[in-house]
């Protein structure tokens, strides 16, 4: 079951722009740049992200229809900054994993308090060198 959406909206106002600038240092942690798809505006999500080879997965810790999910699903990609670098991505896929194995275990025992099963799969398109922002 994903976090409650009053803590989205807070996350939204109020941590994402504490934890915003720095999540693309952090192991772990990641910031998704993705459009609207109305408005076409740039958005920043931070994220709980884990690599595997040339894919990532991102932890859906509001489930599944949060608005960045369906953003970069209908973009078919986005651009992920993490650990100072910035890759394209292109490719999601939704998936299910009750037992959170593409997690590491310290991170598997944090999202399994919170209930999070759900994760977004990405591709690497292109890695870029630096984060710019």
């Amino acid at each position: 079951m994903p976090l409650p959406r009053w803590l989205a909206r807070f996350n939204h106002h109020v941590t994402n722009h504490i934890l915003g600038p720095l999540a693309y240092r952090i192991s772990g942690w990641g910031v998704v740049v993705h459009a609207g798809r109305k408005t076409r505006r740039e958005y920043r999500t931070p994220v709980f992200v884990f690599r595997h080879g040339d894919r990532f997965a991102i932890a859906l810790t509001y489930g599944r229809d949060s608005q960045w999910v369906r953003n970069v699903i209908w973009a078919d990609g986005c651009r992920l900054e993490t650990e100072g670098q910035t890759f394209h991505l292109s490719h999601p896929r939704p998936f299910h994993d009750e037992n959170r194995l593409t997690v590491p275990a310290f991170h598997r025992r944090i999202l399994g308090l919170f209930g999070v099963s759900d994760f977004l799969e990405l591709t690497v398109v292109e890695q870029s060198a630096e984060v710019t922002s």
